[in-house]
């Protein structure tokens, strides 16, 4: 579904991503993680055309991300994206939040956006809040809702980041189900995470990144189970025992 190859991303003479090459098949679960700094959010950012950069191509469903004629907005459209800071608009109540982009972008009527955000709230469990603000929720629903606003769009892939950085440690947990409920289901996703249980536990495969260059791009059976390069050792050590 995904093929990256060849990318390179500079921020000023900053070169953040370094000849990066990877492939996403459709169902896959794709955890990527590595230290602060290593270029993951600026690698998923640029497979939705958030981010720009300078050489090399990126095929989303034979759309090429980097092409001028590409149409972006239709791109987007076909691909959720859940942020740490959740992104909801504060001013909207929760079944507002989830209406706004299915009848903006979709054109889908208020009866069809309405009925289709009811079926992800009472999924995720929160129907009971659905007239409550962003500000009236915890941190583990406000991303739980930000992630059934995305699954409304009907994407063929999810791309998370970090979405559980910014929560309280009870409350990953109910996020990371909401999470592995997708996997289960077949929905391609690309996770952006030091979260090392979900990737052990519904991974398909682990990208690992240092300096702006993919360093481990394998199975997480290869990945937890045998042996890697002394960058990946030094990186397992220190977040599987903190």
């Amino acid at each position: 579904m995904i093929k990256i190859k060849n990318l390179d991303k500079y921020f000023g003479t900053f070169h953040v991503l370094k000849n990066c090459n990877t492939t996403i098949d459709k169902g896959s679960v794709v955890v990527i993680c590595g230290p602060s700094g290593s270029g993951k959010s600026t690698l998923i950012k640029c497979i939705n055309g958030l981010e720009e950069f300078n050489s090399g191509e990126i095929i989303v469903d034979s759309m090429n991300v980097g092409e001028l004629k590409s149409d972006l907005p239709k791109l987007r459209a076909k691909i959720g994206m859940v942020f740490q800071n959740f992104e909801l608009f504060p001013h909207l109540n929760i079944l507002d939040n989830m209406l706004l982009a299915q009848k903006k972008v979709l054109k889908r009527s208020s009866s069809e956006s309405e009925e289709k955000a009811i079926i992800l709230l009472k999924r995720i469990g929160l129907t009971d809040q659905i007239k409550k603000y962003p500000g009236q929720l915890s941190g583990g629903q406000q991303q739980r809702v930000a992630i059934a606003r995305a699954l409304a769009m009907d994407p063929i892939v999810m791309l998370f980041d970090e979405p559980t950085s910014a929560l309280d440690p009870e409350m990953i947990k109910e996020v990371l189900d909401v999470m592995i409920e997708l996997a289960n289901d077949g929905m391609t996703m690309i996770c952006v995470t030091h979260e090392m249980g979900f990737a052990k536990n519904v991974a398909d495969k682990v990208i690992f990144m240092d300096n702006g260059s993919i360093i481990e791009d394998c199975s997480k059976r290869e990945f937890f189970e045998t042996e890697r390069s002394e960058r990946t050792k030094q990186f397992l050590d220190k977040i599987l025992h903190d």
